[in-house]
C-alpha cells in the first residue's frame, strides 16, 4: 500500500476565520461595558471555564469532519461526570474514578460509531437515540440527585496549579497539542480528511472507512470522559444535567471556527478561537448580570454573525 501522505495545517494567516474578529470585537466590547473583564483573574478564570469546552470541541471537530454530528456529547459528559463522582467517592480513588468515566465516554462513543457505520443511522437520529439513553441512565444512577462528598484528589484538580499555571489549562494545551499531531502529522489524521472528502480511496488503499469512523466517535466519548473528570471537580459534585447543553456550545465552536459540515475540511486553530469566543461572550454577559436564557440566544447570534464575516470575506 502506498505510504499515506501527511496533510499540512492551513496558514493561519490565509485562513482567518471571522470568529476572529468576533473575538476581539467581544473584548473590545466587554472591556468597555463590563467592570473587571479585562483583570488578570478574570481573563484566567474565562480560560479555566473554557477548559471543559475544549475537551468536547477538539474532537467534535474530527467528527464533523467526517461529515458526521454528536448531539450526545453534553448528556454522555454528564453521565461520566457521575461515573467519576460515584467511582471516586465509593474507592477514594481518583484514578479509578477517571477510568469509570473514560469507559463509560468510550462506550457511548463506540456505539455512536456503531449506529453511524455499521447501521448507516444519520449521525443526527443515531446520537439524538444516544443523547437520551445517557440522559435516562445519569438520572437513574444518581436518583435525580447530586452525588456529593467527592474526595479531595478529584476537588483539587480543578484549583490545582502547576508551576503557577492551573491545572484545567495545562490538561487543555495538552490535548489541543495531542489533537494537533494525531490531525496533522500521523497517517490517521490523513485518514479523517479522507472520512469527509473521499472514502473511496480509502477502499481503494485497502482500509475500512467504518472502524476509522467508530474510532473518531470513540475518541469522542473518551474525551467526554476526561472532562466529565474536570465537570465533577468543577462543581464539587456530581449532577445530573451538569453537561446538558454542551455540545450545543462545542457544535458552534466549531462551525464558527472555520470546520466545514461536508468534504472533510477542518482547522483545529479555529476551533480553539471558537470556543475562547464562547468562553468570552458568556463570561461577559455575567459579568453584566444577563440571564442564562440571553446567554444561550447570544451564542446563536455569535454563530450567524461569524458565519456571515465567512461568507463576505468568501465572497470578496
Amino acid at each position: 500500500m502506498r505510504e499515506a501522505t501527511v496533510v499540512s495545517e492551513p496558514n493561519p494567516l490565509q485562513r482567518i476565520p471571522g470568529v476572529a474578529i468576533v473575538l476581539v470585537l467581544l473584548i473590545a466590547l466587554f472591556s468597555a461595558i463590563a467592570p473587571g473583564f479585562l483583570s488578570v483573574a478574570n481573563l484566567s478564570n474565562v480560560l479555566v471555564q473554557s477548559t471543559i469546552l475544549t475537551m468536547l470541541a477538539l474532537p467534535m471537530t474530527l467528527i464533523i469532519m467526517t461529515e458526521g454530528l454528536d448531539l450526545s456529547m453534553g448528556a454522555v459528559l454528564t453521565l461520566t461526570s457521575l461515573c467519576v463522582a460515584i467511582v471516586s467517592l465509593a474507592t477514594k480513588s481518583m484514578l479509578l474514578g477517571l477510568g469509570a468515566g473514560l469507559l463509560v465516554g468510550a462506550a457511548f462513543g463506540v456505539a455512536n460509531g456503531w449506529l453511524v457505520a455499521i447501521l448507516g443511522i444519520p449521525p443526527f437520529v443515531a446520537t439524538l437515540g444516544t443523547l437520551g439513553m445517557a440522559q435516562g441512565l445519569s438520572l437513574i444512577v444518581s436518583d435525580g440527585q447530586s452525588v456529593v462528598g467527592i474526595p479531595h484528589s478529584v476537588r483539587d484538580i480543578y484549583s490545582a496549579t502547576l508551576l503557577g499555571v492551573p491545572v484545567p489549562i495545562v490538561m487543555a494545551l495538552v490535548t489541543y497539542a495531542a489533537f494537533h499531531g494525531l490531525l496533522y502529522h500521523t497517517r490517521f489524521g490523513t485518514y479523517i480528511f479522507a472520512l469527509g472528502g473521499n472514502r473511496e480511496a480509502l477502499r481503494y488503499a485497502g482500509l475500512s472507512p467504518n472502524r476509522l469512523l467508530i474510532a473518531v466517535y470513540a475518541i469522542g466519548g473518551a474525551m467526554a470522559g476526561i472532562a466529565g473528570l474536570l465537570m465533577t471537580a468543577r462543581m464539587n459534585s456530581g449532577h445530573p444535567t451538569a453537561g446538558l447543553g454542551l455540545e450545543f456550545d462545542a457544535i458552534a465552536a466549531v462551525a464558527v471556527g472555520g470546520t466545514s459540515f461536508e468534504r472533510g475540511n477542518g482547522w483545529l486553530l479555529g476551533t480553539l478561537l471558537g470556543v475562547l469566543s464562547v468562553g468570552v461572550l458568556r463570561n461577559g454577559l455575567n459579568l453584566i448580570s444577563l440571564p442564562s436564557s440571553v446567554q444561550v440566544a447570544s451564542v446563536g447570534v455569535l454563530v450567524i454573525v461569524a458565519l456571515f464575516l465567512d461568507g463576505l470575506r468568501s465572497r470578496a
